[in-house]
């Protein structure tokens, strides 16, 4: 399956989507790198067997094998640090954050693909798993390296697409006739 398949896949009540789908990944202003692995890294974070399944040969034939590699790498590491740091942002004693981690994360140092690329994959992926901590930090680190508003805004609607598109194809797998 494919793109192609994934979008047909969505039903009719759900058209807006279809045309979203296609919209996020067929006219982008992102490159192709960052594009690919936005769409990996979000359709491991949705959570969804279906869209993983479909989108994951397209982004594997569009990435090199270290991008691809990264975009997965990008999409573990952020499932762990958003509950961590959202948990931290989210409790009202502010004497958590002064506490050290003790999480490993070396792979951020040197995630083998440009640390934009990196930083917006793991922020797309951070827009899914609502940790507002994370986006404002890799918010504020592609800012910092000259990424617009305009490029930080494609990936975070490419994960609410991918987001959304997972959700409803899950619920008609469940509410099958």
């Amino acid at each position: 399956m494919s793109l192609d398949t994934l979008k047909s896949a969505i039903p009719d009540y759900a058209k807006d989507l279809r045309l979203n789908l296609s919209s996020v990944v067929t006219n982008s202003d992102l490159t192709p790198q960052q594009l690919w692995g936005t769409v990996l890294a979000t359709a491991i974070a949705s959570r969804s067997p279906i869209v993983l399944r479909e989108l994951a040969p397209d982004a594997r034939e569009m990435l090199t094998p270290e991008a691809y590699k990264a975009a997965k790498t990008a999409a573990s590491v952020m499932a762990m640090n958003n509950v961590f740091y959202r948990t931290r942002h989210l409790l009202s004693d502010p004497d958590y954050n002064n506490l050290r981690a003790g999480l490993r994360m070396n792979i951020l140092a040197n995630p083998g693909v440009e640390k934009v690329d990196f930083e917006l994959w793991s922020f797309a992926v951070s827009a899914i798993n609502a940790c507002g901590a994370c986006l404002d930090s890799h918010e504020q680190v592609l800012r910092k390296a000259g990424v617009d508003r305009e490029v930080i805004q494609e990936a975070f609607k490419i994960a609410s697409v991918i987001q959304a598109v997972g959700v409803t194809l899950e619920a008609e797998e469940i509410l099958k006739d």
